[in-house]
């Protein structure tokens, strides 16, 4: 079973969110959404949109001259009150303005308007009420593994997987102008950023500081105007919040991508004459080779997985049996995650699901959509 991640060069953001970057870090609005750790504090307003803000339209720039322009806050699950009129395709990610997640939407959807969401499950619910045409959220990254959390909302909510992006990740070193490398007394950035550049913060002998977002963390600092403290995230982001690049590609390793999936109410045909992957959610009986009969399916028919993923079932997560001779055994009922190569067009895909569908006691086609192909 071989596994390959696809390289791909890291697209600048070409959706357009009708905001513009700030000029100046004193044109920043003071009203920013903060992700907030232990140590870190609100700004000066960190509550959440009230019922009031819900009826605006989600892409409505809140543009009061010049000198007061602000960025886009992230959708709660608040603001989810109605569609939006335009014609521009719509893509929700979680995060705020340079998330490396607007940059996979740029990059799946060029031209695209992307919607910023608080949580994740906010962009599924985003889709689902018709506020937006399609989301795009990671699923695995290469070195800090699979986001366990966007597997579970795949199985709660009935949206359709319709593609997949890979994303390269180049983290960089920011701080606000000024600021020379030897000040930074701490760095601010999300957990896995952080561990993925220990190598160079370790020389830097600064705190590292956890929040929940990269480009959260540059929005921190610069509305803060903090000169001790610095941030990793992506140079995008830098653009954005009017940071200093201190450090380029601080990441220990240069082969950090982050697969996403592309999400829509409505799955897509699929085809033969290109190269095709379909997901696939199912569980099983517990009992001795049980696991290895599901997955025989697809090696009898010389289809390859490039994926496999269990996680327990949340409903029914133990299972207990036994005997009068080994007493009562007590077990996790797992569901399992496949990403397989095929078409769900083709003979012997349909086939192997038939095939799983009989040892199989549930069974969940989450989209059958063309593989990323494209290089670094």
């Amino acid at each position: 079973m071989a596994a390959t991640m696809v390289g791909s060069t890291s697209a600048s953001s070409s959706c357009s969110t009708r905001f513009a970057a700030p000029k100046k870090s004193a044109g920043i609005s003071s009203k920013f959404r903060v992700f907030s750790t232990s140590r870190i504090k609100a700004c000066a307003d960190n509550s959440p949109i009230s019922e009031a803000d819900a009826n605006l339209k989600i892409t409505k720039a809140d543009v009061r001259g010049k000198e007061s322009q602000a960025l886009r806050k992230p959708l709660t699950i608040a603001d989810l009150s109605g569609p939006e009129e335009g014609s521009l395709l719509r893509v929700a990610y979680q995060g705020v303005q340079g998330a490396y997640s607007e940059a996979a939407a740029a990059k799946a959807y060029p031209n695209c308007e992307a919607v910023p969401c608080e949580l994740f499950e906010t962009a599924f619910v985003a889709v689902e009420r018709f506020l937006v045409d399609r989301a795009v959220l990671p699923i695995e990254n290469s070195l800090g593994g699979s986001i366990h959390r966007n597997y579970d909302l795949l199985l709660q909510h009935n949206l359709h997987i319709v593609g997949e992006v890979y994303l390269q990740v180049r983290h960089c070193l920011l701080a606000n102008h000024g600021v020379e490398i030897n000040a930074l007394r701490r760095v601010l950035s999300h957990p896995q950023a952080l561990a993925q550049c220990e190598h160079t913060l370790t020389k830097l002998g600064v705190v590292r500081e956890s929040v929940d977002d990269t480009a959260g963390a540059a929005q921190y600092v610069s509305a803060n105007k903090l000169l001790d403290t610095g941030a990793v995230a992506s140079s995008r982001a830098a653009e954005i919040y009017n940071l200093n690049i201190l450090h380029h590609d601080i990441q220990d390793d240069p082969d950090n991508f982050t697969r996403f999936l592309m999400l829509a109410r409505e799955p897509i045909i699929p085809r033969a004459d290109r190269p095709f992957k379909t997901s696939i959610v199912f569980s099983l009986e517990e009992g001795p080779g049980m696991l290895f009969k599901a997955l025989a399916v697809f090696s009898m028919r010389d289809i390859n997985l490039t994926k496999i993923e269990s996680r327990p079932l949340r409903k029914k997560p133990l299972r207990v049996s036994g005997d009068i001779i080994s007493g009562a055994q007590k077990y996790f009922d797992y569901l399992f995650y496949v990403d397989f190569e095929a078409s769900m067009a083709s003979l012997s895909a349909q086939n192997a699901l038939r095939h799983l569908k009989e040892i199989a006691t549930f069974l969940r086609v989450l989209g059958s959509y063309p593989k990323d192909i494209s290089q670094r």
